[in-house]
């Protein structure tokens, strides 16, 4: 009987060590490597940035002209478009930044 039972333990104790041998060669084969989607996503993070600051160049540079004072405009009418323009600008620049922030989250998510 104890043979028995020293023939089963040993033949589990291989059998494991087998099933842990095979889970790390699985694990180390490049058939279960994702680095490729890693790598998608760092692309697709950079067009974002990208995406990004043109737009808040291009709000910047419309800003720029807006602010500039318009041929036989008086000065109560160009003070006023200024304030408009400035609240407009801030509006805009906040909504680019929620939109940055937004995709942070997202890919901070997946």
């Amino acid at each position: 009987m104890k043979n028995l039972t020293k023939k089963i333990l040993i033949c589990s104790l291989a059998g494991m060590m087998q099933v842990g041998l095979g889970a790390s060669v699985i694990q180390a084969s490049p058939l279960q490597n994702f680095d490729g989607q890693k790598i998608v996503q760092l692309d697709d993070r950079q067009d974002r940035q990208r995406q990004h600051d043109d737009r808040q160049q291009q709000e910047n540079e419309r800003h720029d002209r807006e602010m500039q004072r318009h041929h036989n405009e008086n000065d109560r009418d160009w003070h006023e478009r200024q304030d408009r323009e400035n609240e407009r600008h801030d509006n805009t620049m906040h909504e680019i930044e929620a939109g940055l922030i937004g995709i942070v989250i997202g890919t901070l998510i997946k």
